[in-house]
C-alpha cells in the first residue's frame, strides 16, 4: 500500500479537476463544521503518513472546515522512559503513572510531540496553535478510580472550550496533548481516545475521526474483508455479547458511542494506514473504517 503510494503518477489536469468537483458537495456539508481528529498509530511514526495526514488537515483547513487535532504519543513516551532508565508499565491497556513517570508525559506529549506537529502544520503552510489539557483549564480531571491503582491516570470532568473556540475563530488548528490538570493543580495523563470524544461533544463537532493501525471494526478480526462500514449505536451491545466487538476495540468503540450519544454526528474509527484516509472519509461516501451513527 505505502509503496503504491510513493510510487503513484501524476494524475491529468482534466482526472485532477473532476476529482476536486466531486468533492465539492462534502466540502459544502462540513464547511465551517468542526472535525476532531484522534491522530495516532502508524501514521503517527510513519514519515510519509505523517506528511499526508498534515496536507490533509492543512487542506481541511483552507476550504473552510474547523479542525481540531487532539494526540497522544505512547510510543514516544515509552522511548524516552526507557532512555532514563525508567520502567513501562500497562495496566489494562492503560500506562501505570507514577510521578516520575508523569513528569515524563508531560514533558514528552506538550514539549516534544505536540511542538513537532506544529511544526509540520506549519510547513505545509497550516497555521497550528500547541496547547496541552493543561492550559486555559482545557481538560480538567479527577484521579481515575480503578483496580489496581493507576496512578496519576485522569478520568475527564469537564472540558473548557473558549481556548479552542479562540484558536479556530483567528484561523490556526488546535493541536491539542492529553494531559489534563486537577482542581489542586496536579496533572494527570488522559487516554488520547477519551479526550478526543470528550473535546468533539463539547465542542458539538460534526464528525470524530479515530485513526488507528487496522482497517475498522471486522466480523472475523483475523479477515479484512469482513470490515462492518457501519454501526447504529444501538447495535454495540449485541456485538459485544457475539464477541464482535472485543478486546482492544472496546475502549476505543465506547469512545465513539459516548461522542454520539453527547451531540457528536458521527464518530468514525478509520484506517491511518492508508494514505489521505482523512480526506477519503471526509470526501466520499464509502471511507475506509467504520462509521458509528445514531441511526442508519
Amino acid at each position: 500500500m505505502m509503496q503504491e503510494f510513493e510510487q503513484s503518477e501524476q494524475i491529468s489536469p482534466k482526472i485532477r479537476s473532476k476529482v476536486l468537483i466531486d468533492a465539492l458537495p462534502y466540502i459544502q456539508r462540513y464547511n465551517g463544521k468542526i472535525v476532531v481528529v484522534k491522530y495516532g498509530g502508524n501514521a503517527m511514526t510513519n514519515e510519509a503518513l505523517k506528511e499526508a495526514v498534515m496536507s490533509d488537515l492543512v487542506l481541511l483547513s483552507l476550504v473552510g472546515i474547523r479542525v481540531v487535532l487532539v494526540h497522544g504519543g505512547g510510543p514516544e513516551i515509552s522511548d524516552m522512559l526507557k532512555r532514563l532508565g525508567i520502567e513501562s508499565k500497562f495496566i489494562g491497556g492503560l500506562r501505570y503513572t507514577d510521578a516520575e513517570t508523569a513528569d515524563v508525559v508531560r514533558m514528552v506529549l506538550a514539549g516534544k510531540v505536540n511542538k513537532e506537529l506544529v511544526a509540520h502544520l506549519t510547513r505545509h503552510q497550516g497555521p497550528a496553535i500547541g496547547m496541552s489539557g493543561i492550559d486555559g483549564a482545557l481538560l480538567q480531571a479527577k484521579k481515575k478510580e480503578s483496580k489496581p491503582d493507576l496512578g496519576m491516570v485522569g478520568e475527564i470532568t469537564a472540558v473548557n472550550t473558549k481556548p479552542i473556540l479562540t484558536a479556530l475563530e483567528n484561523g490556526y488548528i488546535p493541536v491539542i496533548a492529553t494531559v489534563a490538570c486537577g482542581p489542586d493543580g496536579q496533572s494527570y495523563n488522559v487516554n488520547a481516545d477519551t479526550a478526543a470524544s470528550a473535546i468533539a461533544a463539547a465542542l458539538g463537532a460534526e464528525n470524530l475521526i479515530l485513526m488507528t493501525d487496522i482497517a475498522g471494526l471486522l466480523r472475523d478480526k483475523d479477515d479484512p474483508s469482513t470490515l462492518i462500514p457501519s454501526v447504529s449505536v444501538s447495535e454495540v451491545q449485541s456485538l459485544k455479547r457475539e464477541g464482535i466487538i472485543s478486546g482492544g476495540m472496546i475502549p476505543k468503540i465506547d469512545c465513539c458511542v459516548d461522542a454520539i450519544r453527547r451531540g457528536v454526528k458521527k464518530a468514525v474509527i478509520i484506517d491511518g494506514r492508508v494514505p489521505h484516509s482523512i480526506l477519503i472519509e471526509i470526501c466520499s461516501n464509502e471511507g475506509v473504517g467504520t462509521q458509528f451513527l445514531s441511526v442508519y
